[in-house]
């Protein structure tokens, strides 16, 4: 049987990408049992659904023809303590240990930031191959990843892939996705209320798995620096899972304490790179099939050759043009992509706090000194929480830069995106709004 499995390992390298064959197929024992099936053995029972949902009749028909006759094949999971195939592994089930569900501080992982939905090119194939690797804890892999790269390219979807992947695969870790403006404001928030005990309980002892984005924002805030040091000292000496996100390498970040920078370091450092065309064709594909539109081979190849900076810009792109056909109730043509395609470079750089500002109070008919003026009156509110929801969509200020350009405490401004967030999943008529002023910045109207 073993001799079998590996003529079937090696037509299965051919026909599937090689970061799939690594993660999936590669990890994978074949033995015979008594009745002369072949059981295959997977690592978890994340690995045998995921191997049954998208190779299983591939995998079957191979066996067959690599036996010459026909064999049934049954995936089951491998026994931790032993290689071997014993009967009761064909029908074993993982069991959960009986605990409360883990507490995954920190914001929520998008549903869409998945392994599987990340297009993979020349541009990402090294980053995407160490955070899979690391996901799936294969041998040998660093236990700290250190994704580099500018706004827009993806080091936010890798990590929360590995948080997805982590989380189906090992039900019982915990995982935390946090910014570090967030682990700022939270570590500030606990000295204030005398709780820096339960703070640190929390990320030192309660935290298998840490995501860290925008490491960078800590540049200068020397007290957060010492206390970030400290939790991953405390996590790596523990063998947890640390992956960082950042716009530059840790040797390149100002005003930051050497201690900290060493710990940054320790990590597998992997960049990813503006994507090429043919992996930005990909991408717009990809997204034309899982979003249901209609757009032309021709409006796709277009859109990829003229929006080249990040996958951001590329989307942004796309949900524009069939944005606009919608409501003019026209085709999604080469025109139309070009008018779409030429607003957004042209307007790309020019969002700023008081653009932003500008269209918002002209929406609602407000006045700039209202819009940042102490009221609570929800004819005021609304367009503010809106404005800085937009700022925060847009620009690359920080919360306390966006607070304060409102006359804001930090916790004010994250009460607003909460809002405006909430309002836009209900569909109520903020998602309206936010959508029209979305419209009109990416067209460069503001």
């Amino acid at each position: 049987m073993e001799q079998i499995w590996t003529t079937v390992k090696s037509l299965l390298k051919e026909k599937i990408p090689g970061h799939s064959y690594r993660m999936w197929i590669e990890p994978i024992t074949a033995c015979e049992n008594e009745t002369g099936e072949i059981v295959l053995s997977c690592p978890n029972l994340f690995s045998k659904k995921r191997v049954f949902e998208h190779y299983g009749q591939f995998i079957e028909s191979a066996v067959s023809h690599a036996a010459g006759k026909a064999l049934k094949v049954r995936l089951a999971i491998r026994s931790e303590q032993t290689e071997a195939c014993p009967q009761d592994l064909l029908d074993r089930q993982m069991k959960l240990p009986d605990m409360e569900p883990a507490d995954n501080g920190g914001r929520l992982l998008r549903k869409d930031f998945t392994f599987d939905q990340f297009v993979v090119g020349k541009n990402s194939a090294f980053a995407y191959s160490a955070a899979l690797s690391l996901a799936a804890r294969n041998q040998g892999t660093r236990n700290a990843l250190y994704l580099l790269s500018k706004t827009g390219l993806g080091k936010s979807h890798l990590s929360q892939a590995v948080g997805h992947h982590i989380l189906q695969a090992f039900p019982g870790e915990r995982v935390c996705y946090i910014t570090a403006e967030d682990f700022m404001n939270e570590m500030t928030e606990s000295y204030r209320n005398s709780s820096l005990h339960r703070f640190k309980e929390k990320y030192r002892r309660n935290c298998d798995v840490l995501l860290l984005e925008d490491v960078h924002f800590l540049s200068g805030k020397n007290g957060t620096q010492q206390e970030l040091s400290n939790t991953l000292e405390s996590l790596m000496n523990a063998n947890k899972k640390i992956i960082y996100s950042s716009s530059y390498l840790p040797s390149d970040i100002p005003k930051l304490d050497e201690k900290l920078r060493s710990r940054l370091c320790c990590g597998l450092i992997s960049k990813i790179d503006p994507p090429d065309y043919k992996t930005r064709i990909r991408i717009l594909k990809r997204t034309v099939r899982s979003s249901g539109y209609n757009v032309s081979d021709e409006v796709v190849q277009y859109l990829a050759s003229e929006l080249t900076d990040d996958v951001r810009q590329l989307k942004s792109g796309l949900i524009g043009v069939t944005a606009e056909a919608s409501l003019l109730g026209s085709e999604v043509n080469l025109d139309l992509a070009r008018k779409v395609a030429k607003n957004i470079v042209a307007s790309r750089e020019e969002i700023t706090l008081d653009s932003i500002k500008r269209l918002v109070c002209k929406y609602y008919n407000v006045t700039l000194t209202d819009l940042v003026s102490r009221s609570r009156r929800m004819a005021i509110v609304r367009p503010r929480q809106v404005a800085m929801y937009l700022s925060r969509e847009y620009t690359e200020h920080s919360l306390q830069t966006i607070g304060k350009s409102f006359n804001r405490y930090h916790a004010t401004t994250l009460h607003a995106l909460k809002t405006v967030e909430k309002g836009i999943k209900e569909n109520s008529p903020i998602q309206k709004h936010v959508a029209f002023l979305s419209e009109r910045l990416e067209k460069g109207k503001h």
